[in-house]
């Protein structure tokens, strides 16, 4: 077996895929990486770091960041790949053959530059901060299968994903894309990484995005694999690094097929798990977005067992870490031919542009008037329940937050044509419910990752923590209560590959049509018009039972977000 492992990695067939197979076949096993190999090593005691980033969305450079400190908003300059940088070099120095650096999803997606470059930007970047293994997002397929491939393959490092198969037509599932796990042998002592991502991706992002690609719940094969990793393996320890979000990941850490991983290593909902949080067999953190934080967690290895794991979530002061030159040298040549785009400024805000309140934000209260104001015989007009895009809250010598083209791309990296629908007014009820429910069910597998949808022309009463079907307390549109029966026109982006009769996750619309105008298009005319704008969030949607600063969606467990 250890020559056949040796042999497939010289010939480069160390990453291939496959499901539910034999530790004999070559695709097993095969994904490892050897540090310390001296055998005695194993029996003395040593420390291993792991250090992980994950949803930076693309930001290359540092950026305002919030923090929720004694009940109110501070912003700190964080962040960019050039002070990452400096401090991966920094940590890996302390301990070069014993650090493992991570990536778990979204670098490819989230700024002009990618949009730009369709990813292409970003593989010198991060191959120039010696990752050591990546797990793809849900927005790495923002650019469909073909380009996610080649983007991630254009990494240095290895990828893992159990839970993304070639689709075969007629939802036949072939292998898997990227190989289910990798092993790292520090001192003897193996140490495996079981990756999984979003299986909501084909419903939470456009259909056609994933097209070509069938998802699995991590659950499908948990189990399998980490009895592989364990038993025929011989893991010391076992980790699932995830892109699941923080609810999914604590559904995952309670349920049985779990049994036998240590830690979660998760992503996507942009979470910061400073404690790690206890699940019944395993432990879950989240390390922020945007590069703002690393996750480090420290082993500590005596006789070829972990005794001690130790955590710790770092930020990422773009003033205590300064840029690494030559990253900073490499983001410079690929930016610089659409700087001029990038930083060009097409509009002012009186007051800081954020979005990370689950309810309602200054990014969102924005977005939703310049649509608003191009839709005249709209009665509402929808936005997403993003969460990407990193705070704006600096402003220039005219005394207000300038906002660049740039930015325009981090709030909306996916320029969607606007459509208009019809619906009725029991649609619009059965939709808010089920929409509220994705957010705040109180079964955490049944949460998506998304904040509250965010909506102008209709007021909302809700009780986020009431039983599904039984939230909505109260909905008015244009000041007059919700007609079950009346017909309501509605705006929202197109989603590519959504059928004719569905707007925004909305079934059975009807008359529906494309404006003349995309996403991008309204909010530049709305600026170009109306600056510098007070994007003031309105309270058109107000939680009876929760306060309108709710910063995460989780739960139930020792956690709080600031």
């Amino acid at each position: 077996m250890s020559n056949r492992r040796d042999f497939l990695k010289k010939i480069g067939l160390a990453g291939a895929g496959a499901g539910l197979m034999p530790v004999s076949s070559f695709a097993m096993g095969s994904n490892e990486k050897i540090t310390g190999t001296e055998t005695d090593k194993k029996k003395g005691k040593f420390t291993v770091s792991i250090l992980q980033t994950t949803d930076v969305h693309c930001q290359i450079h540092p950026h305002d960041e919030l923090f929720w400190e004694n009940n109110k908003a501070v912003f700190r300059k964080t962040g960019g790949y050039a002070h990452l940088a400096t401090y991966l070099k920094q940590e890996k120095a302390k301990n070069p053959e014993n650090t493992f650096i991570i990536d778990t999803g979204d670098m490819f997606q989230g700024s002009e530059l990618s949009v730009k470059t369709t990813g292409k930007a970003m593989s010198p970047i991060l191959n120039a901060l010696d990752y050591d293994l990546y797990l793809p997002g849900n927005w790495e397929v923002v650019y469909y299968k073909k380009a996610m491939q080649k983007l991630l393959g254009s990494l240095n490092a290895p990828k893992v994903c159990a839970n993304m198969y070639h689709d075969l037509g007629d939802g036949k599932k072939g292998e898997l894309i990227f190989h289910p796990y990798y092993i790292w042998n520090v001192n003897g002592v193996k140490i495996g990484f079981l990756g999984y991502t979003d299986h909501l991706v084909p419903k939470r992002q456009s259909p056609n995005y994933s097209k070509g690609i069938i998802y699995t719940k991590p659950e499908e094969n948990l189990a399998h694999y980490v009895n592989v990793l364990r038993e025929d393996e011989g893991c010391a320890y076992v980790m699932v690094i995830a892109h699941l979000g923080l609810s999914q990941q604590l559904h995952l850490s309670n349920i049985p097929e779990c049994e036998g991983v240590d830690y979660i290593l998760g992503g996507d909902t942009h979470e910061r798990v400073r404690k790690p949080i206890q699940g019944k067999y395993a432990k879950v953190v989240e390390p922020g977005a945007f590069g703002s934080f690393v996750g480090k967690l420290d082993l500590t290895i005596e006789n070829g067992k972990v005794i001690k794991d130790e955590y710790h979530l770092v930020e990422i002061d773009a003033d205590t870490y300064k840029a690494d030159k030559k990253v900073e040298a490499i983001i410079k040549e690929n930016e610089q031919p659409f700087a001029d785009s990038i930083h060009k400024v097409i509009g002012y805000s009186t007051i800081p542009l954020y979005r990370y309140f689950v309810i309602e934000n200054p990014i969102d209260t924005m977005i939703l008037d310049a649509l608003k104001s191009q839709l005249t015989d709209v009665d509402i007009v929808l936005s997403n329940g993003f969460r990407f895009c990193p705070p704006n809250t600096s402003p220039d010598k005219t005394g207000n937050i300038p906002i660049t083209n740039g930015y325009l791309y981090d709030m909306l990296p996916v320029n969607s044509p606007v459509r208009m629908a019809t619906v009725n007014g029991k649609q619009l009820h059965d939709w808010l419910e089920k929409e509220l429910n994705n957010v705040f069910a109180d079964d955490a597998s049944k949460r998506f990752g998304g904040w509250v949808i965010k909506f102008k022309g209709m007021e909302v009463k809700f009780k986020a923590f009431e039983e599904m079907g039984k939230r909505v307390q109260e909905i008015t549109v244009n000041g007059k209560p919700l007609d079950p029966n009346k017909e309501y026109k509605i705006s929202a982006c197109e989603r590519d590959g959504d059928p004719d009769d569905v707007l925004c996750r909305i079934k059975g619309v009807k008359d529906a049509k494309n404006a003349p105008f995309s996403l991008h298009d309204a909010v530049t005319s709305y600026l170009a018009k109306h600056s510098p704008v007070t994007p003031t969030p309105p309270k058109a949607a107000q939680a009876l039972d929760a306060p309108e600063t709710l910063l995460t969606q989780v739960h139930g467990v020792d956690y709080a977000f600031y």
